[in-house]
């Protein structure tokens, strides 16, 4: 990983270099040229990596060298980063002297290293060298890797079908086979998102089991998919309680993805019963004994075949080329490449992910289909070749972000933003003048996505990429590589370690499942001390948090993350005085004064109110800062007065601030009026000192903000949004318990970006009129939870892009206005604890839209919470498709009336704590 060793060094050097660096207190006892000339090395031999690329002749050299590179360098940052932290840290005069001359003696034999380094890299003749200029500046679209690999798959997806429309009524068990990457996932996920399909079933449920067996994670994800329950409080037998109750006499479909043993099988058939409903359960698995084992005797397992050479073609094409035929020139060779892969989906667009990053040219094709040739054997091996090359072909500073990924948990849904906020930490980003950090992030992201090496997971409301995932054949690829590397050490749980497991790592991921009894704790003084800069703790969200004293031991870490421990960091956090990134729970305010470089802060608090030193102002580098309840950040203009040097005060800004996550406070305008550039603002507690006034004014400031949260104290009084309220570029709007009256609608509509609004009791009053000069011209989610609303008239017009309306817990709305349903673009109306009247008026909408051709929108109706005592159904209401129907909670309701005529394909009844009804 020596460009990544090489970027982080350098990123070191800089701040030294840099006039209006926090280290200028340390840079006037440096000597200034030894740092110039060791960074000049460090960027000749950068240029020397970017330029190099991996014929298939030169790289075994060109890995030895690599090696000698990345150790020398780690070696030197080692030093470096050793001898600055004492420095920093020198509290006495002398100490600090000897510190200096410390410093500069390391210094001088890292700048001789690096000479050596550079002199034998430069006299080194590679047979042949290029420019990826044109490479890295190439595009190309993203496909879906699960649309583009159901190519080839009819037979098995209409075996499938069959299977599931058996008139058998007995439960049974479908059973896909196949290596890894074969397209089971993708097979089974074709068939459960049909809606055709689904509409036949009343219960869902997707559970991914994975190699490493997890019953309790199991239970709350069929405990969620069922009953929309997710208590992590209840107990594994309080959760099969509630499946088995969620799911007996119901018509149930299960997925259960990637099952490895049939013990897990064993514990999770007890909770499916066999009601002979015609229930149906899909299950996939590498192993052909688990299948055997699972299946059921008269529908044997269906083994998921390899692709064929003319479906393997279709899928190379169809994936590089999009629509475009291949170039004659290049057919040839392509159907050799293709021909290597062996059917196998996974390779074939990993394959083109390669090809799609280069030019396509012949000599660049018999390039990669060389680097095949150059081993024979199994599918699976043939599988793992491929792979390893399209890691080699990656670019250098890609490399060590897709090896980062493999560091999360198996099948996780690895969250974007922090994914990119930790390879930033990590130094793998380098900054270009014209754009921020994280948008070179996501460009890398987005480069991963397209050569098909990380996948795209959930979206948020508006549509953009929530979180991302990896192939697990790709993680274990990771995992092996980042070792060897030295670039990363994951240490999993049910797994005992060694000391050389940690031991001189530079990064460990702690992966939380796990009795911290079996992991190796070093002693101080160990190698550990002056090596790992990154330790992250991914724990399992169902497990007892642990203490962990490991970290004591760390003391030039760059990056922190523990907040998945219950331990208190306050005393560790100030020593660790290269921190980039920290993520920790505190039970006192920890001294931030020696952390010069710290661009990440989340922290919360185990006990009690904590206060915020007011250093935090002076910490200019910090861009995302996300404090807890409890937590109270520090006040500027205190700050300003305790920083002043004379008579005439400093100004303290944090022009660097992207994203703010904090309470409301009596001081929360000067805080606003000092992070300009926040185009991420949550605040919670608002008005519990009178501010809202002045927090609307500050906002006006805030010329980047995108998104933006509000939770007002439950006790407000009405408050008004005036009309003068702007926010140009927000995208994104929570208000929650704002006690704003409808009318303040029309403020929000002038938002001219606004694409997703949601809230929570944050409207007074029972009457919504929107009238036709009224209208939000990009929002295209809506979702109202717990408001008071009664009376909602609107149309079409008002809402010219919305996609997605969801009501929860609204309990009094006689119905959602009818022309709601003739916006061309809402795909989906969701209903959760609503009137009867609600419902009964998004199913005549839906009715609607057929009858005009329009079978695209989607009514999701979950739960139902009766308000009145009266329930009549006259004979234009009738629920068309509604084969299950559930009453609970209706304490008050006396008297239903209803015809067999409004439920015609009623299935299933299930009457729940209806104390007061007196017959059906």
């Amino acid at each position: 990983m020596a460009y990544a060793a090489l970027s982080s060094l350098m990123q070191t050097l800089q701040h030294l270099l840099q006039a209006n660096s926090p280290l200028n207190s340390c840079a006037s006892c440096i000597q200034q040229q030894h740092v110039e000339s060791s960074y000049q090395s460090l960027c000749d031999l950068q240029v020397f990596l970017e330029d190099t690329t991996n014929e298939a002749n030169d790289i075994e050299n060109l890995n030895v060298l690599e090696k000698k590179i990345r150790d020398v360098v780690y070696k030197a940052e080692d030093r470096v980063d050793s001898s600055l932290r004492s420095i920093i840290l020198a509290d006495i005069e002398d100490d600090r002297e000897k510190a200096c001359k410390f410093f500069n003696e390391e210094l001088q034999q890292v700048e001789i290293e690096f000479a050596s380094l550079r002199k034998e890299v430069m006299v080194i003749e590679l047979n042949k060298r290029g420019s990826k200029s044109t490479e890295l500046a190439k595009t190309s679209s993203s496909i879906s890797t699960e649309e583009t690999t159901f190519v080839g798959m009819k037979d098995d997806y209409e075996a499938i079908l069959n299977c599931l429309n058996a008139q058998t009524k007995e439960l049974i068990v479908i059973s896909l086979v196949g290596m890894g990457g074969i397209g089971k996932t993708t097979l089974a996920r074709k068939v459960f998102d049909n809606s055709i399909i689904r509409d036949r079933y009343d219960k869902h449920a997707w559970v991914t089991i994975s190699e490493q067996y997890n019953k309790r994670q199991m239970l709350l994800e069929v405990a969620s998919s069922i009953t929309g329950i997710n208590n992590q409080e209840m107990s594994n037998d309080e959760l099969m309680v509630i499946v088995y109750r969620g799911l007996k006499g119901r018509r149930f479909l299960i997925v259960i993805d990637d099952l490895w043993n049939t013990e897990a099988w064993d514990q999770m058939r007890r909770i499916f019963q066999n009601d002979n409903n015609k229930s149906r359960i899909i299950l996939t698995t590498r192993l052909k004994d688990v299948a055997d084992y699972a299946s059921c005797r008269d529908f044997p397992p269906r083994d998921v075949s390899f692709l064929s050479l003319d479906d393997s073609w279709k899928l190379f094409t169809e994936r590089l080329l999009i629509k475009d035929p291949c170039p004659p020139q290049l057919e040839e060779i392509g159907k050799h490449i293709v021909r290597k892969c062996q059917g196998l989906p996974l390779s074939i667009v990993v394959v083109a992910g390669i090809l799609g990053k280069m030019d396509p040219t012949h000599d660049n094709w018999k390039k990669v289909e060389g680097n095949l040739n150059s081993f024979f054997g199994t599918v699976s091996e043939q599988c793992q070749v491929i792979l390893s090359l399209s890691y080699s072909y990656l670019p250098h500073y890609l490399k060590s972000c897709f090896l980062y990924v493999g560091g999360f948990p198996e099948d996780m849904e690895i969250v974007i933003s922090k994914l990119i906020r930790l390879w930033i930490a990590e130094q793998f980003v380098n900054s270009r003048s014209d754009k921020s950090l994280e948008v070179v992030a996501k460009e890398y992201l987005q480069d991963l996505i397209d050569r098909s090496l990380i996948l795209v997971g959930t979206r948020k409301a508006n549509g953009s990429m929530k979180t991302c995932k990896i192939h697990d054949l790709l993680r274990h690829l990771c995992i092996r590589e980042a070792q060897i590397e030295n670039c990363l050490q994951v240490i999993n749980y049910n797994v005992h370690n060694s000391k050389e497991d940690i031991n001189y790592q530079r990064r460990v991921m702690l992966l939380l499942n796990i009795d911290m009894r079996h992991v190796y704790l070093p002693e101080h003084g160990s190698g550990i001390t002056n090596t790992t800069r990154s330790f992250v703790v991914m724990r399992n969200p169902n497990e007892v948090r642990v203490m962990c004293p490991i970290t004591s031991c760390f003391k030039l870490l760059k990056v922190l993350d523990v907040y998945s421990i219950d331990y208190d960091f306050s005393r560790v956090i100030p020593q660790l005085v290269h921190l980039i990134y920290v993520a920790a729970n505190i039970k006192e305010a920890p001294s931030v004064a020696r952390l010069w470089n710290l661009q990440t802060i989340i922290l919360d608090t185990l006990a009690g109110w904590i206060y915020l030193p007011l250093e935090i102002w002076t910490m200019s580098n910090v861009r995302h800062l996300e404090i807890g309840r409890a937590i109270v950040m520090a006040n500027p203009v205190e700050a300003e007065s305790h920083n002043s040097i004379g008579e005439q005060p400093e100004s303290l800004y944090l022009n660097n601030l992207q994203t703010l996550s904090l309470d409301s406070s009596s001081f929360l305008a000067e805080i606003l009026k000092r992070t300009p550039n926040v185009d991420k603002l949550k605040i919670r507690a608002v008005n519990l000192h009178n501010e809202w006034s002045s927090l609307l004014d500050c906002l006006i400031l805030l010329q980047r903000l995108e998104k933006l949260s509000i939770r007002a104290i439950a006790e407000n009084g009405p408050l008004i949004l005036p009309s003068a309220f702007c926010a140009p570029n927000l995208k994104k709007l929570r208000l929650d318990w704002t006690n704003l009256a409808w009318e303040d609608m029309v403020v929000l509509a002038n938002l001219p970006n606004l694409e997703v609004l949601k809230t929570e009791g944050a409207f007074n009053g029972t009457k919504w009129i929107l009238n036709e000069h009224v209208v939000f011209q990009k929002l295209k989610y809506l979702r109202f939870e717990l408001e008071d609303l009664e009376s909602w008239e609107a149309s079409s017009d008002n809402f010219l892009v919305l996609e997605q309306l969801i009501l929860i817990d609204i309990n009094e709305l006689d119905e959602i206005p009818e022309s709601i349903g003739e916006i061309a673009t809402l795909k989906l109306i969701q209903i959760e604890n609503c009137s009867s009247t609600t419902i009964t008026s998004a199913t005549k909408i839906q009715e609607e839209q057929e009858s005009l051709g329009n079978y695209e929108l989607q009514i999701r109706i979950i739960d139902l919470a009766f308000t009145g005592t009266d329930w009549d159904l006259n004979e234009d209401v009738v629920f068309q498709k509604l084969k299950y129907l559930r009453i609970k909670r209706a304490d008050d309701l006396e008297m239903w009336e209803a015809a067999s005529d409004s439920f015609p394909m009623l299935e299933q009844l299930v009457l729940q704590h209806l104390e007061e009804l007196e017959d059906i």
